[in-house]
């Protein structure tokens, strides 16, 4: 086996492990980087209805990579719903992603979500995060779960949460904090600050309107 083949092989390998992302964002950047690998070995051994279709393959996932990447802040691609701590799509929701959460949140109980203000973050009909917020007094928000879903791992969808301060403020709240000892926290890309174990943002004060 010379070079070439070698080349051709990884690329072929590099396309099927793509296929075994559960990431959105990954599987679209992996399946291009084999693609664009296999148009070059190909390319070199003349076999062009394989160039052409992995040509067509690198437009399609850098068409969907644009996409992902210009709506990943978007409030019109990704809105909040706010639902009741009791509401069964919520607990369902809960359910099928027990074991993941557990992974991510180690410190969060199904049965802290009684008496929780609950969102669900949501791109069409699709559920990709989960934020459970309790009153933990003076003025203080504490998130005792902040759930991304798998294909959505990549991105940060609590940040649609986090930037209605409006949700926050208009409960009294002057502060929010983060889960302590989550995995893989995202809050100082927010504008969180560390504080021990968790990360803190201040609030601002709530308009006053005037007369």
């Amino acid at each position: 086996m010379n070079w070439l083949e070698l080349v051709g092989w990884a690329g072929s390998a590099v396309l099927v492990w793509s296929l075994l992302q559960t990431r959105i964002l990954r599987l679209r950047a992996v399946n291009l980087v084999g693609c664009l690998v296999l148009i070059g070995y190909n390319a070199a051994v003349q076999v062009w209805p394989m160039v052409g279709l992995n040509v067509v393959l690198s437009v399609i996932n850098v068409w969907y990579l644009r996409r992902l990447l210009t709506t990943r802040h978007d409030e019109r691609t990704y809105q909040v719903v706010e639902v009741g701590a009791d509401d069964a799509f919520l607990a369902h929701t809960l359910r099928v992603h027990a074991a993941d959460i557990a992974r991510f949140n180690p410190g969060f109980h199904p049965g802290q979500v009684t008496g929780r203000a609950a969102f669900l973050v949501v791109r069409a009909d699709e559920v990709v995060g989960v934020v459970l917020v309790r009153d933990a007094g003076d003025g203080v928000a504490q998130v005792d779960l902040d759930y991304v879903t798998p294909p959505f791992r990549d991105f940060t969808p609590g940040e649609f949460v986090y930037r209605r301060s409006s949700l926050f403020t208009d409960r009294g709240f002057r502060q929010v904090v983060s889960p302590p000892g989550m995995v893989a926290p995202y809050y100082h890309r927010l504008g969180f600050r560390r504080a021990g174990n968790s990360f803190v943002l201040d609030l601002p004060a709530p308009s006053i309107p005037h007369p």
